[in-house]
């Protein structure tokens, strides 16, 4: 079945042939005699995706009607008919947020046409609703991750101001995952379903950097043989996320505020201002104040970024997070691998213990180094870090080293061993035959000791006695 229709009209012969005609054309039809009845229908919970509805009636207006629906549902279609139409009800009526005004008496086919479109116009906005909900719930839950109070705060932020027009300035140390905030931003909010455009500033040199965040006329310099539209028009409706912004050079300042200011942008080589309608959200590692105290960056483009600042604090400020983090991505690549894995206690202390300079940016190369390597189904210290740790992952000892409170030898001697079976496959690059010749071992004898120790496949247990036999011989 089509579109469900509401038809509401105090003359029963119009309501019934408009049930008729929508009918047959494929939609799903109910009726009313007035705005009392059609308040109920609307009301009762069913959804309606395009109301048909006479100006003037009896127990009301189809004003009444248009606000009540759009009320109850925004994305509703309200089409208004009548014999009496004026120029100040029509403008009256699309203010209130009616799709169309047609006045009677009216061509069956050409009413038709009207419904169909107003009916397509519903599909498209619920399709971008749920584009939009989709694309931001799926963004927080899969990459943004964390339940400390300071990436909460960032959160709620987030959601307040995604929809606002106003630019954002987010801060915060490298690899503490500014980009995906700014993500976060614009698929949570109206641009969902614009283009979201990203650009290194600190990667680019000036003169490159102009003509792609402003494009250029053909012929405006050497080698410009067409003209390039720039990343300000292609984001045109969505989001320009202007990364490392505090590395611009001062020149540019300049034309990155005027396009602030006037939200036009001029090509290079070109003479006419183009208008655009781009939500600029920026990001940086730099102390931009200090900068600006500095005169290395200009204070008024500083206050046009920084409308709304959102401060990413980095990792070691916020340890909780880390075991939410190594999950994710463990999850993450151990699925791209087809490995499903666990962390063992110990390593998870171990991530806990660390500092990651590289914030979360490093924590996620640690996993998936060690989601790479790991030959077992769980990751433990050493698929970690390549340095020799103790079971606890705190102590680095020396073999003839023997710390006060004492240690037990054959467990300390067995990870020793296993430290050295992984840092043979990290250099041998995972290939077990070639990392049984760093060590001068047969490759069923190595075979054996990564079972032995968790490492190696579940059948390469079966070759330990003769890997053991092998050796004695």
């Amino acid at each position: 079945m089509g579109a469900r229709i509401l038809v509401v009209d105090d003359e029963a012969g119009l309501r019934e042939m408009l049930r008729v005609l929508l009918s047959r054309s494929g939609y799903d039809v109910a009726v009313a005699d007035g705005q009392t009845r059609a308040t109920a229908l609307l009301r009762a919970g069913d959804s309606f995706d395009v109301v048909i509805t006479d100006l003037s009636m009896p127990d009301g207006s189809g004003m009444g009607v248009l606000q009540e629906a759009r009320a109850i549902d925004d994305s509703t279609q309200v089409i208004m008919i009548t014999a009496y139409a004026t120029t100040a009800q029509a403008v009256s009526a699309m203010r209130e947020g009616a799709y169309d005004y047609i006045q009677k008496p009216f061509k069956n086919d050409e009413l038709v046409a009207v419904v169909e479109k107003a009916a397509d116009k519903r599909a498209i906005v619920d399709q971008n609703k749920t584009l939009r909900r989709r694309l931001a719930e799926g963004f927080r839950a899969g990459d943004v991750v964390g339940k400390s109070a300071g990436i909460q705060n960032v959160m709620r932020l987030v959601e307040r101001v995604a929809s606002a027009p106003a630019s954002v300035l987010i801060t915060g140390e490298s690899g503490t995952g500014k980009e995906l905030i700014a993500r976060a931003l614009h698929f949570g909010g109206e641009r969902a379903n614009k283009p979201f455009i990203a650009i290194n500033c600190a990667a680019l040199p000036e003169t490159l950097l102009e003509s792609e965040l402003f494009g250029y006329e053909k012929g405006a310099f050497t080698g410009a043989t067409s003209k390039k539209e720039g990343l300000f028009r292609a984001a045109d409706g969505g989001t320009l996320f202007l990364d490392e912004v505090g590395e611009l050079p001062v020149t540019l300042q300049v034309k990155l505020l005027r396009v602030l200011q006037q939200r036009t942008v001029r090509p290079v080589g070109g003479h006419e201002e183009i208008a655009v309608d781009v939500r600029v959200v920026a990001a940086t590692n730099r102390d931009v104040e200090q900068d600006v105290a500095a005169g290395k960056f200009r204070e008024d483009l500083f206050y046009r970024l920084n409308v709304i600042n959102l401060h990413l604090p980095p990792l070691r400020e916020r340890p909780e997070d880390i075991p939410l983090l190594a999950e994710h991505f463990l999850q993450k690549h151990g699925a791209a691998l087809n490995k499903r894995l666990t962390f063992s206690n110990e390593a998870l202390r171990w991530l806990l213990g660390q500092t990651f300079k590289g914030n979360v940016r490093e924590l996620e190369n640690v996993v998936e180094r060690a989601v790479t390597l790991a030959l077992g189904p769980r990751i433990e210290i050493a698929d970690l870090t390549h340095k020799p740790v103790t079971e606890s992952g705190m102590l680095v000892l020396h073999p003839a080293q023997i710390p006060d409170a004492g240690f037990e030898l054959d467990a300390h001697l067995a990870n020793i061993e296993r430290q050295i079976l992984v840092s043979a496959l990290t250099k041998a690059s995972g290939i077990r035959k070639d990392a049984a010749q760093l060590l001068g071992m047969t490759f069923r004898s190595f075979r054996y000791r990564l079972a032995k120790y968790g490492l190696g496949d579940a059948d390469d247990a079966d070759d330990a006695a003769d890997a053991t036999d092998a050796e004695n011989a």
